[in-house]
């Protein structure tokens, strides 16, 4: 019945929502990593490091998706959205938008969804439920 809980219907929506939105973003950056390299540059990081994007953008919420080892991709998720707030956001993180929300409310639903799955793990209906990391 919809009154009784479905806490593993929840975390798979929850999955959705957190790895489709992310991939999203990934799947844009594939050939056009030029701007994340300007940017590492400019921090006198290694350029190479853009790479990582796909990690955390593109095979990090494939997994989440799919739920497989879901609490360590999402750990991995997470360390994404940490480092692009620290690279590019961080003078947003006290200022609101155009409409009054928080500037970088986005970048916030996904690492705290991120986070939140890291905690519950993906539930039964991921393809992996038995491992320590799922």
């Amino acid at each position: 019945m919809i009154k009784d809980k479905n806490n593993d219907l929840g975390l798979l929506i929850l999955r959705f929502a957190v790895g489709a939105l992310m991939l999203l973003h990934g799947i844009s950056k594939i050939g056009s990593l030029g701007m994340i390299e300007g940017i590492l540059a400019s921090k006198g990081l290694p350029t190479a490091m853009a790479y990582g994007v796909y990690i955390t953008e593109i095979i990090a919420p494939l997994l989440i998706l799919i739920g497989y080892r879901t609490r360590l991709s999402s750990l991995v998720y997470v360390s994404g959205c940490i480092f692009a707030f620290l690279l590019v956001h961080t003078h947003d993180f006290f200022a609101l938008n155009d409409h009054g929300g928080w500037k970088i409310e986005l970048l916030g639903l996904y690492t705290l969804g991120a986070v939140a799955l890291f905690f519950t793990g993906g539930g039964k209906y991921a393809t992996s439920t038995s491992n320590r990391w799922d």
